[in-house]
């Protein structure tokens, strides 16, 4: 086991990142096979790639602690997640895989937490800050669309309308 341990941190540090890019399907797939000691379970070469030179970058400058990945490893054990496999692909089944569907409260209109919604109104740009829980303007919190526009105009408005996240609506007014 000694011996296979240091062909692979020969191979890794022999290994130029930016040759990575021009290796050979062939070459590619014996790469792999050192490092990780089995075949691709996948035919897209990017995706290799990226998966050898993730590998190559962790041992080089330092992985996630043992701790850490153990924990990551605990948390997906108990998730549920669904693995979608291409047609015509190797056969690959993961080991405790369960079949899910995310269900989400979600208003698709509008965007994902973290997002800003940028508007011009009256020769001004309004940003609005779509929080987990509400939005933020000016520094403040709200808990609808509505009721930033009504601040903004002083009449009342509907917020998906104003902001023109209604869905085949214009850009407001």
């Amino acid at each position: 086991m000694n011996g296979k341990f240091q062909l692979v941190s020969k191979v890794r540090e022999s290994v130029d990142l930016s040759r990575l890019a021009r290796m050979k399907p062939d070459e590619l797939h014996r790469l792999h096979r050192t490092l990780f000691g089995c075949d691709l379970p996948f035919s897209n070469l990017d995706q290799a790639r990226r998966k050898i030179a993730w590998r190559i970058q962790a041992d080089r400058e330092g992985a996630l602690p043992e701790s850490a990945r153990q924990h990551a490893l605990a948390i997906a054990r108990q998730a549920s997640f669904r693995l979608r496999a291409r047609i015509g692909s190797r056969p690959y089944a993961p080991m405790n895989t369960t079949v899910s569907q995310l269900v989400s409260d979600h208003d698709p209109r509008v965007p994902m937490p973290g997002s800003v919604i940028v508007k011009e109104y009256r020769g001004r740009t309004l940003k609005v800050y779509v929080l987990d829980s509400g939005f933020e303007y000016n520094g403040r919190r709200f808990t609808s669309l509505s009721a930033i526009a009504n601040e903004i105009t002083g009449t009342k408005w509907n917020g998906m309308v104003f902001f023109g996240l209604a869905k085949g609506g214009s850009h407001g007014r």
